[in-house]
């Protein structure tokens, strides 16, 4: 099944499931706190990915920055699917998004350990970012959107 925004309360519901499972869960943070306003602007991207039985194993977010840029944000592929090529499908697609938005740039903070992959996708390592709940190092990563 290709990468889409959610379109169904359940799929609505399964795409937070899965951001806290992986991004909010593991780290004892509470339940909610994988949202954020954001998620309810008209201009932010959501990207989804189902199974043919409709379980999410992979969600992404776009939303607007600065100066014609894009920030992806809550990228969270299942711990099973990861390796499969979900994660560089969920980029691709917000990045044609931001494409069609305009966007010249696209800008994420990745964790240490998902800095590889976002750099073989053509990412670039800018700077050391912000240390999330105490523990998880990230990094500023820009990527150049072509025409």
């Amino acid at each position: 099944m290709k990468i889409r925004s959610p379109r169904t309360p359940a799929e609505w519901a399964a795409y937070y499931r899965l951001r806290y499972e992986v991004l909010r869960q593991p780290w004892q943070q509470p339940a909610g706190s994988e949202r954020v306003p954001e998620d309810e602007d008209p201009a932010t991207v959501h990207a989804l990915r189902l199974t043919p039985d409709g379980t999410a194993v992979g969600v992404a977010m776009l939303q607007s920055a600065e100066q014609a840029r894009g920030q992806v944000r809550f990228m969270a592929v299942a711990p099973a699917w990861q390796g499969h090529g979900i994660g560089r499908e969920l980029l691709e697609y917000l990045e044609e998004a931001g494409r069609r938005l305009g966007y010249t740039e696209i800008r994420l903070h990745a964790r240490e350990a998902a800095v590889p992959f976002y750099a073989r996708l053509g990412y670039v390592l800018e700077a050391p970012s912000h240390t999330l709940f105490g523990s998880i190092p990230h990094f500023l990563m820009t990527k150049e959107l072509a025409e």
